[in-house]
C-alpha cells in the first residue's frame, strides 16, 4: 500500500541514483574537455640561418604529430625557425632551426647517431625536466629540446624528416677548450 505522505521509497532511490549518475557523466565530460590550448612561449634565441633554404625546407616538412605530441601554436612574437609540439600537461617538444653552433660542441664531443643524423646533446635544456640535442651534420644547426619523459619517438621522427629534407655535411665542432 503506497504511503499517503509522499512518493514510494523505491522512486526516491531511483531519482537519487539517476541524479548522481547524471552528475558523474557531466563531471567526466567536463574533465575531458580542454579549453583552447595556451600557446607555447619560447624565449628568443639567435638563429641567424632560420630563413635559409635548408630551414625553410625542414619547417615545411615537419609533421603535425610526434608520437603523443601534437603541433602547438607558438606565442607571438614567435622566434623565427621555431616550432613546438605539446602532449597534455607535459613540457613541450621544441625544434629550432638555423641556430649557431653550440659553444660546448668541440672536437672530441660525443655524438649520437639516430636514423643517419648525428646529434650532440648539450649539458641541459631550458628546464630541469628537459634536455637539448643539436643535429650537427647538416648545413644549419637544428636544436631539439625534449622533455625527459618524451621517449625516442620525437627524435626518431624528426631525424627521418631532417635526413629527408637536408643533405648531410661533415661536422664542424669548435676547437677544444
Amino acid at each position: 500500500m503506497p504511503d499517503p505522505d509522499g512518493p514510494p521509497r523505491a522512486l526516491i532511490i531511483a531519482a537519487v541514483a539517476l541524479a548522481v549518475t547524471a552528475l558523474g557523466v557531466i563531471l567526466a565530460i567536463a574533465a575531458t574537455q580542454h579549453g583552447p590550448a595556451k600557446p607555447v612561449e619560447l624565449p628568443a634565441a639567435a638563429a641567424p640561418q632560420a630563413g635559409a633554404p635548408p630551414c625553410q625546407a625542414l619547417l615545411a616538412a615537419l609533421p603535425q604529430r610526434l608520437g603523443d605530441y601534437e603541433r602547438a601554436t607558438v606565442a607571438q612574437p614567435a622566434p623565427e625557425g621555431a616550432v613546438a609540439w605539446r602532449s597534455g600537461r607535459s613540457e613541450p617538444v621544441i625544434l629550432r632551426c638555423g641556430l649557431e653552433r653550440p659553444a660546448d660542441f668541440v672536437i672530441g664531443s660525443p655524438i649520437q647517431v639516430v636514423d643517419r643524423v648525428q646529434w650532440f646533446q648539450t649539458a641541459s635544456g631550458s628546464g630541469e625536466n628537459q634536455f637539448t640535442w643539436y643535429a650537427v651534420d647538416r648545413p644549419v644547426y637544428v636544436a631539439l629540446t625534449l622533455p625527459t619523459d618524451a621517449g625516442p619517438t620525437p627524435i626518431q621522427q624528426l631525424s627521418e624528416t631532417i635526413d629527408r629534407t637536408m643533405d648531410a655535411v661533415p661536422i664542424r665542432p669548435g676547437p677544444p677548450r
